[in-house]
């Protein structure tokens, strides 16, 4: 399969994926699906990715800026990296909302929260811990 092909299957899944966790009812079987299914299903293309193109780029590392650019100017390793992404801010995703659904959150505050660790990653991560941080303190002040 072509890298760019490849690129585009690992996108359109990841975005299914999403579309599902914020839109769709959290049943267990959708949260293991997304978890086992498609992240496994990612890891699985990343791990292949990286254990088959990740020793021949030549020059490439993470000792520097140098070495991650020219580790990333390959397409297999690119596409490795891209799907790592994928990957955990999707596993990311899932966690904060099982916990935010577990802490009782309404679902209109999740989707910005969502959106943000799929469009940001860590900030969406930052986001859940403030609002778990404020929640916490406003029931504190309620007792």
């Amino acid at each position: 399969m072509p890298f760019d092909t490849l690129f585009s299957a690992a996108s359109t899944a990841a975005m299914a994926g999403w579309i599902a966790l914020i839109l769709l009812p959290r049943w267990p079987m959708l949260i293991a699906g997304l978890r086992y299914a498609l992240i496994g299903g990612l890891s699985l293309t990343y791990a292949t990715l990286i254990f088959v193109y990740f020793f021949r780029v030549e020059a490439g590392g993470f000792g520097s800026i140098t070495e991650v650019r020219a580790l990333f100017a390959s397409d297999p390793v690119l596409v490795a990296g891209w799907v790592h992404y994928l990957a955990f801010d999707l596993f990311i995703g899932s966690w904060i909302a099982v916990e935010a659904d577990r802490r009782r959150f309404n679902r209109v505050l999740q989707v910005p929260i969502l959106a943000a660790t799929f469009m940001f990653g860590p900030l969406g991560l930052l986001l859940f811990y403030l609002t778990s941080a404020t929640h916490a303190a406003l029931l504190v002040k309620k007792v």
